[in-house]
């Protein structure tokens, strides 16, 4: 999954944008739309980044529906307790025989948390589908972060390759011996893979430091740095964009639902 969001970094039709740009806009939709005081302003900035990440970065749309699917199931989770737990507002839906209903009020806060994760959860998937890890770490250093935060970052998205790369290999190879037939194999299966995939994590990261001081490593690591300029016309279609968004979630605060 890491790989191909990377790929797709990579290779999409926004990538010659500056990515100073798209990442202010990816920032401040992320900022709008869990600060929104009602429900209309994410659904437009979802709305809105969806239609940047299918349409100008060409990014396909199945696979996009996958990546969304993961957040907004663990935010259907939270929020069927969140319309048993807030009271207040009309009773909408009674359980028989349990102590337990949906109000108005809780109907309305599911809702507007819901939409706050979905514009959010799109805003960055918006960022790591059109910008590479690369540029990101290069604005970073152009913004002054020390480099120890920089450095450390890359290495640790570096191992994250590495991790996944190992597990991947290790259960390949234990299907393939029948080790998850059954539960008592599965359980035994997948405690060899964690303790293996911490040894040859370790190595991996043990040849990293040997390669990096046989090439001199000062306690610096280099970064591809390639400067794109802002255009006016962007730059002020991103900021027409981010207020109306803005004036959309200040004149539809006290909107609700239900």
């Amino acid at each position: 999954m890491y790989e191909v969001l990377e790929d797709f970094a990579q290779t999409n039709n926004l990538r010659e944008t500056s990515p100073g740009l798209k990442l202010f806009i990816g920032l401040a939709s992320i900022l709008l739309s869990v600060s929104s005081p009602g429900p209309v302003a994410p659904l437009l900035v979802a709305a809105s980044m969806s239609a940047a990440v299918l349409v100008l970065a060409k990014i396909p749309a199945r696979f996009y529906a996958k990546l969304l699917l993961v957040p907004v199931s663990f935010a259907a989770m939270s929020i069927v307790v969140i319309l048993f737990i807030t009271g207040g507002g009309a009773v909408l839906l009674e359980v028989p025989g349990l102590p337990l209903a949906v109000t108005a009020d809780g109907a309305n806060l599911a809702l507007l948390l819901l939409t706050r994760v979905f514009g959010g959860m799109c805003s960055l998937y918006f960022i790591a589908l059109t910008t590479p890890m690369t540029e990101i770490f290069d604005l970073l250093r152009k913004l002054r972060v020390p480099a120890v935060l920089i450095d450390l970052a890359m290495l640790t998205y570096r191992f994250i390759f590495i991790l996944i790369e190992e597990a991947g290999q290790i259960y390949r190879s234990q299907v393939m011996r029948l080790g998850y037939r059954r539960f008592r194999e599965s359980v035994h299966s997948f405690g060899m893979l964690a303790g293996a995939l911490f040894i040859r994590t370790w190595e991996s990261g043990e040849s990293l430091v040997l390669a990096m001081d046989a090439r001199c490593y000062d306690g610096r690591l280099g970064i591809p740095g390639e400067t794109r300029p802002v255009s006016v016309h962007a730059l002020a279609g991103g900021l027409l964009y981010l207020s109306a968004v803005l004036g959309v979630s200040l004149s539809t605060g006290g909107v609700v639902l239900v």
